[in-house]
């Protein structure tokens, strides 16, 4: 018990003990108690408005009214709590101004939004980029002020493992990316970059592919029908010759083959991610290249299997689809010895499309899987120059997944084996027969 609060209670005892003593001598300690009982609280009341009108002033750093006893000591203590609280919030709006000062020199936008849209801050960057109006646009939703279908599905979606990538609102010719995260209860803290040098960098280069491979086919096809001709006439060579011109053939099949699968990805990589039209059945599709891959055995004598677990079409791209299925299918065929064993297995359902491709060759070390979807990168180049590979075949597999909103993965380990699953979601299943 503080001395206060002991000093409060003594004073209280006399206050009663006082009263009660005078009324009796007087014949009415009733009536004087009740007096001194009122008078009392009368002064009680007055040091609580005394208190109430010191915490209302606009000043809260003024000091507390002077009072005796108990209301003194309270006084004084909610006047330390006030200072602690005013250190307190000087400290964090001195950390927030910080803050937003060093956002403010980011050169990426960053802006921060409740779960529906409504904007919170932003700083200056995300202005430039966007066109936002700091004294107009607060609480304004976003998809109001970047008016694009692809941003709101973007936002809406809440799917954001992959950046979106627009044209600015405010800015012509400029590229943005937008990354979200969220955070609190839904809320959007989103990121903006200018990408538009790495934008122009990247179509120059898909230009510069898709014309060089244009331009080379011309020549490369002259250059192959002269040794088409030559070959027909071996008879009339001298017997030295018939090395070079079977190299000169297989080096312009290797050529036109990587020409065909530079132009196949330079079309992939500048199209529209545009397949919900179309329509095929992926088993009719898979019994096809599996009769393909049988062919390119050959010799080789591949057990090739395939299981079908579902006959429904589905809403995607047939060539591009066959073109992915085949290029995982013949690198199993090409890289598993002879007489191995090669399956496919084929399924559709809630969980989603799936299209797997398990052999049981040579495995490839964990350490290259995940670049085997860069352009001419191969976990073994020599054995790449043997089967006659491109090194495309596999970023044309991830594009055209991509297009249909699906994604490649790899499972291998070193002589046991590998799975290469193509995975695509279950809303491109088209029901038939009320399923």
């Amino acid at each position: 018990m503080s001395t206060g609060l002991k000093k409060h209670l003594r004073r209280l005892t006399l206050l009663l003990t006082a009263p009660l003593l005078v009324g009796w001598l007087l014949g009415h300690p009733a009536l004087v108690l009740a007096l001194a009982l009122a008078v009392y609280a009368g002064w009680m009341l007055h040091q609580l408005n005394r208190l109430h009108r010191w915490l209302e002033r606009s000043n809260q750093e003024a000091e507390p009214p002077e009072a005796p006893g108990l209301w003194g000591e309270v006084l004084d203590d909610i006047y330390r709590l006030q200072k602690r609280h005013l250190r307190a919030r000087d400290r964090l709006q001195s950390m927030i101004n910080r803050i937003r000062e060093s956002t403010n020199a980011l050169r990426d936008g960053v802006v921060m939004t409740d779960a529906a849209g409504a904007m919170e801050w932003w700083n200056r960057a995300a202005e430039n980029l966007c066109g936002f109006n700091s004294t107009q646009d607060q609480g304004e939703y976003i998809h109001n002020l970047i008016r694009t279908p692809e941003f709101r599905s973007y936002f809406e979606a809440k799917a954001y493992a992959e950046p979106l990538e627009i044209e600015s609102p405010a800015r012509p010719r400029t590229r943005l990316q937008i990354e979200i995260n969220l955070f609190g209860e839904d809320d959007r803290l989103i990121t903006i970059k200018d990408v538009t040098r790495l934008y122009q960098l990247e179509k120059m280069r898909r230009d510069f592919v898709s014309n060089v491979s244009h331009e080379m086919r011309t020549p490369l096809t002259v250059l192959s029908g002269y040794l088409e001709t030559l070959a027909e006439q071996t008879d009339r060579m001298p017997s030295g010759w018939q090395r070079p011109m079977d190299a000169m053939r297989h080096q312009a099949n290797r050529m036109e083959a990587l020409i065909t699968d530079l132009l196949l990805l330079s079309r992939l990589e500048t199209s529209d991610r545009n397949t919900g039209d179309a329509e095929c059945r992926p088993a009719d599709l898979l019994r096809q290249i599996q009769q393909d891959a049988m062919a390119l055995s050959g010799d080789q004598e591949h057990e090739i299997e395939l299981r079908i677990g579902d006959n429904r079409r589905i809403r995607g791209d047939a060539e591009q689809l066959r073109s992915a299925f085949s290029n995982i299918i013949f690198n199993a065929v090409k890289y598993t010895p002879g007489g191995g064993h090669i399956r496919i297995d084929y399924s559709a359902g809630s969980e989603g499309i799936s299209v797997s491709v398990t052999d049981d060759g040579p495995g490839i070390d964990p350490e290259h899987i995940p670049r085997l979807t860069e352009r001419f990168y191969r976990a073994d180049p020599s054995r790449s120059k043997e089967t006659g590979g491109t090194g495309l075949g596999l970023a044309i597999v991830k594009h055209i997944l991509y297009n249909h909103d699906g994604y490649l993965s790899i499972d291998s380990t070193p002589n046991s084996g590998s799975t290469f699953r193509c995975h695509l979601p279950a809303n491109r299943i088209i029901p038939e027969n009320g399923q």
